[in-house]
């Protein structure tokens, strides 16, 4: 299997387009370009430290490229599931003549082994807005006791609470993660608030441990410890102890949670809880594409009750999802039913109506952004990387200029990449691209110059200047001495020379 140079930087590699081939790319072709790579990066053609360190960073990630896509297996699943399928334990033991639906299979099995100790090992900023609306006088109203009220005769709705929350998560080393958090809430004219911080660190390939600091104006300064352990490949046990220090003195508590998977969708909890809201919970969750279903029980103090709650998530675009619940215990019985919506690519707006005895009727409006990772710190990474990478290419392409102006050939003039402004209406736009022309001349060979059909972000002194935005490539370049030129969108293939890209100089 090949060895990881770090998740960050694999996370950001395409191998397909590091290599500068087809998805459909036959043993010779990822040979014949892993060569030409390896001439390019080789260290022992550096004497300068700094270039020679880079040059080995990305030797190295050239050949794990092609150690990954020239064995059958590790080519497969990286097709299915990328570098976070290779990542997964466990490959190592699996029969190599597997079909691409055993292998995902064996995948999500695999998966579900580490998917709870693989969590917060990446920076994941995200919050919430909850909004509760009191609708209670639509359906029972006092008219008699206030008759002589003006404006009675209309249903008073109002907003009896709301809760913003935010969090963000950093991994500080392989193995640690601080996590920053804080919420606001108000109910009735009341509210506070509180901050956390909390440190994880991955123990070992079974599980980890968190420390957590909190303080807030309504509760005392909090300390805990969490701890997570795999017992088997099905089954793992979470550990919550805190100290609550308050007015009255401090409160321990104790929460400890044991969890089965039953199958590849469906797992079991049972949670003992002592302390502050003393509690026994067991539940049933099952998660699929296309619906969750929870099934829940409690015995605890102060509150008793069973749930039952479905959710079916629609395969559209905005992933849109209805869901309904049903709560009953010694409070009363409340029933929810409701729906959510992305409305943008970062954004979630629902809304649920919640009836219940005696709690009365009310209005839920959450919305839920995942606001997006900071990627100032990521373009700046790649770019220096993308800066080495040309430095290295230097020679080389000045032996390939020379090569190609003694044939008339192909000489990559100006090159750019990223978002191009064309339209007079969006002058107030910045256009965002790169100067990509030792790149590109690098690539030509025999006075051709072939891209694959991929993002061009991939691609050796490349990288990506406007994440998530519509990029585009444009070349001008010489050919028999005369100047061709071609724009083409980000994923696009490209073959140059063209005489379709010859620039009509007449008049």
């Amino acid at each position: 299997m090949a060895t990881a140079l770090g998740e960050e930087e694999l996370d950001n590699e395409d191998y397909y387009s590091l290599l500068n081939v087809r998805r459909e790319a036959s043993s010779e072709e990822l040979k014949a370009a892993y060569r030409r790579l390896c001439m390019l990066y080789h260290p022992d053609k550096h004497r300068d430290p700094e270039l020679k360190s880079q040059a080995e960073r990305l030797f190295n990630l050239v050949h794990q490229a092609y150690e990954v896509l020239s064995d059958p297996q590790t080519r497969a699943i990286y097709d299915i599931y990328g570098k976070r399928g290779l990542e997964m334990e466990g490959w190592e033991v699996v029969e190599r003549r597997r079909t691409p639906a055993e292998i995902r299979e064996e995948f999500e099995r695999l998966q579900r082994e580490r998917e709870e100790r693989r969590l917060q090992q990446r920076t994941n900023p995200k919050g919430t807005i909850s909004v509760g609306v009191d609708a209670t006088d639509l359906f029972d109203r006092y008219d008699e006791e206030y008759e002589d009220v003006s404006g009675s005769g209309f249903p008073q709705i109002e907003i009896n609470k709301m809760h913003i929350s935010q969090s963000i998560e950093a991994p500080l080393t392989a193995t640690d993660t601080a996590i920053l958090s804080g919420s606001l809430s108000t109910q009735n004219g009341n509210g506070g608030g509180s901050i956390n911080f909390a440190l994880r660190r991955v123990t070992s390939a079974k599980g980890w441990g968190e420390l957590e600091f909190g303080a807030g104006d309504l509760q005392g300064p909090l300390f805990g410890l969490k701890l997570f352990r795999n017992l088997t490949p099905r089954c793992f046990v979470t550990t919550n102890c805190a100290l609550q220090f308050s007015s009255r003195g401090i409160r321990p508590g104790l929460t400890t949670v044991l969890a089965r998977n039953l199958d590849k969708n469906t797992v079991g909890y049972l949670q003992w809880r002592w302390g502050i809201q003393s509690a026994m919970n067991t539940s049933i969750v099952r998660d699929t594409k296309t619906s969750h279903f929870t099934v829940a029980l409690q015995l605890g103090i102060p509150h008793s009750f069973a749930l039952i709650s479905y959710q079916h998530k629609f395969q559209d675009d905005d992933q849109t999802r209805v869901k309904g619940s049903l709560k009953a215990g010694f409070f009363g019985t409340v029933v929810e039913y409701g729906a959510e919506r992305k409305i943008s690519r970062h954004s979630v707006l629902g809304a649920a109506v919640s009836v219940g005895v005696p709690q009365g009727v009310s209005l839920k409006v959450k919305e839920l952004e995942k606001q997006r990772e900071s990627t100032a710190t990521d373009i700046l990474q790649k770019k220096q990387e993308a800066e080495a990478a040309v430095r290295l290419m230097q020679e080389s392409v000045r032996r390939i200029i020379e090569a190609e102006e003694s044939r008339m050939g192909l000489i990559i003039v100006n090159a750019w990449y990223g978002k191009f402004v064309n339209d007079k209406s969006k002058k107030s736009e910045k256009v965002k691209v790169i100067d990509v022309t030792v790149p590109l001349q690098c690539l030509v060979k025999d006075s051709k110059l072939i891209l694959t059909e991929a993002s061009k972000a991939g691609l050796p002194g490349f990288y990506d200047p406007c994440v998530g935005e519509e990029k585009s490539l444009r070349v001008l370049y010489q050919f028999r001495g005369v100047l061709h030129q071609v724009t083409v969108p980000d994923s696009e293939a490209l073959r140059i020379p063209k005489q379709s890209h010859r620039i009509d100089t007449d008049g």
